[in-house]
C-alpha cells in the first residue's frame, strides 16, 4: 500500500510540473509545485514575479523591498533568481513564519523578513534600489497620495515595478451580467493599464512608466486555481478558489488578467510629505 501511494504522489508531482512548465516563466519551472501550492496566497505569485522583473533589469546585490511579500516565496525567488538582498515586508504572516521559509531555502543572510503596514514603512529614505509588489499593491496603492510617499524610500533612479490582477478596460458602464454572481467589493481595485499609467505618470515622483496586461494572464490563473483546489488542504482557499474559477472561466478573459506597472524614481520630489 505504502508503495502504491508512493507512485500515486509521485504521479501527481509529474503531472504538476509538466502543468506549470509555462515556457514564458522559466525560471518559475524550477520551484517544486507543490510548495507553490503549499504557499497559495492567490494568483500563481511566481509567474507573476518572473513577468514583472523581465521589466525591471534587477542589477546583482540590489536592495529589494518585497512589499506584501505574502508568505516570502516571492522573496526566495528574489533571491534566489536575481542574486538580490531582500526585505521581505507583509503585515499579515509573522516574520517568524517567513524566517523558517526563508532559512529552509538556504537564503537566511540574504532576505530579512519583517512585519509593515504598506503606510508605515520603517525604512530609511533612499535605501532601496528597487521595490516590487505582487498581487498586493491594488489593495493599499490606488490613493493618489501613496505612490509619492512609497518612493521616498527608493534611492532616484530605482525601479518601481507592481504585477496585480486587473482589467482589459475600466468597468465605467456598470458590472458586466456574468461577473456579478462572484464579484466581491474588493475587486474593485482592479484596474487597467490605462488607469494605472495615468495615476503613476501625474504623479510626479516617477518617470519612465510602462504598463500593460499579460497576454493570456486569465489562462494562467485558471489553470492555477484548478490545480490549487486539487492538491490543497488549505481551508481558506477551499473557500475562496472555487470562487476565482467559476469567475474567471465565466470571464474568459473578456475583462479580467494581469496588470503590470513599472517606473523609476525620479528626482527626490521636495513635497513628499
Amino acid at each position: 500500500m505504502t508503495d502504491e501511494r508512493e507512485r500515486t504522489a509521485e504521479a501527481r508531482d509529474a503531472q504538476l510540473r509538466r502543468r506549470f512548465d509555462r515556457p514564458r516563466f522559466p525560471r518559475s519551472a524550477g520551484y517544486d509545485p507543490l510548495w507553490m501550492i503549499e504557499n497559495w496566497m492567490g494568483p500563481n505569485a511566481l509567474w507573476l514575479l518572473e513577468w514583472l522583473c523581465s521589466g525591471l533589469d534587477l542589477a546583482p546585490g540590489s536592495r529589494v523591498l518585497d512589499l506584501g511579500c505574502g508568505r516570502a516565496a516571492t522573496s526566495i525567488f528574489l533571491a534566489k533568481e536575481y542574486d538580490v538582498q531582500v526585505v521581505a515586508a507583509d503585515l499579515w504572516v509573522k516574520p517568524t513564519e517567513n524566517w523558517h521559509r526563508i532559512d529552509a531555502a538556504g537564503l537566511a543572510g540574504r532576505v530579512t523578513p519583517i512585519l509593515a503596514e504598506a503606510h508605515d514603512l520603517p525604512f530609511a529614505e533612499g535605501y532601496f534600489d528597487a521595490v516590487v509588489s505582487v498581487d498586493a499593491f491594488h489593495y493599499f496603492g490606488t490613493d493618489e497620495l501613496y505612490l509619492p510617499y512609497l518612493s521616498r524610500f527608493l534611492a532616484p533612479g530605482g525601479r518601481l515595478g507592481i504585477a496585480v490582477p486587473g482589467l482589459v478596460a475600466e468597468l465605467d458602464d456598470g458590472l458586466p451580467e456574468h461577473l456579478e454572481p462572484y464579484w466581491e467589493p474588493d475587486f474593485w481595485s482592479f484596474h487597467s493599464p490605462a488607469w494605472w499609467q495615468r495615476l503613476w505618470s501625474r504623479s510626479g515622483v516617477v518617470d519612465d512608466v510602462r504598463a500593460d496586461f499579460l497576454a493570456d494572464g486569465w489562462r494562467d490563473w485558471l489553470d492555477w486555481s484548478e490545480a490549487v483546489l486539487e492538491v490543497t488542504d488549505n481551508e481558506f482557499a477551499l473557500r475562496m478558489v472555487p470562487r476565482e474559477v467559476a469567475m474567471t472561466r465565466a470571464d474568459a478573459g473578456r475583462h479580467l488578467g494581469f496588470t503590470r506597472v513599472t517606473a523609476r524614481r525620479a528626482a527626490p520630489w521636495a513635497n513628499a510629505g
